[in-house]
């Protein structure tokens, strides 16, 4: 039995779809599932010269002997999921359960004005309304729309019985842990927990069958739209660093900060994790792009990922290197 939970230490935008990616191939679950919040949430993907951008399928839909699953507690459009079933080839692995939420028309216009949109920034895409018509008990679920019925099977159980026939399991984290509804910069963050924990409760993985929490963190911080953000550069200084970058959702330009050792500490603290990916250490030290084997990098490089280290008791053992989901140190073996 092997389950590894991925989950965002900072805002979001860390680089999960990348490392979930390369951990989805490089380790060949059974099953990657997604948890979190729903279409709000996108990864993007470079496997060579193709980039792949996900807001519905789990970001380990590249391996294509494993299922990709959306477990119950996520909320799902309808359109964007099987719009992205059919561009990115996995037909007959996909599934989702039948508790899913459902957006509908209703939820999209009213995230797309009024003080949500004005006052924290919503991305439009029905997922706060929807999460908040679950919480009323009036919103649809996925075993009403016959459209979906060939996608539905019990994720819970599916999950849980691959564990228990010693297979493995990797589990999708969205947004970041200071996104969360509970434990993030309210009220500038999402509509639910989005910590491990929460992710877990999203799929139906009890706590006694988690075994690897991986929090991943930019070697820089980033945030999308508004809320705090301490030691913000200008843009000027982000465009000067290299750290200017655009959301994969919004097309909004992200707002930079250098890394926060203490919301670092805190986000290992919230999410019990076990293990750090770092990912962009390309973009803070040019010459690490694109190495596989830590002994190589320059030692300014080595320095970054100790430091990180000691200062937060954790080990670093998946370093990014460059955009492709295999520019990678995996220090794990």
């Amino acid at each position: 039995m092997t389950s590894t939970v991925v989950v965002g230490g900072f805002f979001g935008d860390e680089g999960k779809g990348k490392i979930i990616s390369y951990l989805a191939i490089k380790d060949n679950p059974k099953i990657i599932v997604r948890g979190g919040a729903g279409p709000n949430a996108g990864h993007t993907i470079r496997d060579d010269d193709k980039i792949y951008k996900v807001r519905m399928l789990p970001s380990g839909f590249l391996n294509k002997n494993a299922k990709v699953m959306i477990g119950p507690g996520v909320v799902i459009n309808p359109d964007i999921l099987l719009k992205e079933i059919r561009d990115f080839d996995a037909s007959g692995r996909s599934f989702i359960d039948k508790h899913c939420g459902i957006i509908e028309a209703t939820h999209l216009t009213r995230d797309s004005k009024g003080e949500l949109k004005e006052k924290i920034g919503s991305t439009g895409s029905g997922t706060g309304p929807a999460n908040a018509d679950r919480a009323m008990r009036v919103l649809k679920l996925a075993k009403d729309f016959d459209s979906l019925s060939s996608l539905i099977v019990d994720v819970p159980e599916q999950i849980n019985s691959a564990l228990s026939n010693n297979e493995k399991i990797l589990v999708e984290g969205t947004q970041g842990t200071f996104l969360s509804l509970w434990h993030g910069t309210y009220p500038f963050v999402t509509s639910k927990d989005v910590t491990a924990s929460g992710i877990c409760a999203d799929i139906g993985l009890g706590p006694k069958k988690v075994d690897e929490v991986i929090v991943v963190f930019k070697s820089y911080v980033t945030r999308v739209g508004t809320g705090p953000l301490r030691k913000e550069l200008s843009p000027e200084e982000a465009e000067r660093k290299g750290w200017s970058e655009f959301g994969t959702v919004t097309g909004r330009q992200r707002r930079t900060a250098d890394f926060d050792f203490d919301l670092a500490k805190r986000a290992i603290m919230l999410n019990s994790a076990t293990q750090i990916a770092i990912t962009k250490l390309d973009v803070i030290f040019p010459d690490c792009a694109g190495m596989t084997s830590y002994d190589d990098l320059p030692e300014e490089g080595k320095s970054f990922i100790k430091n990180i280290e000691q200062k937060l008791s954790t080990p670093v053992t998946i370093i990014g290197t460059g955009p492709n989901i295999n520019d990678v140190i995996d220090r794990r073996i």
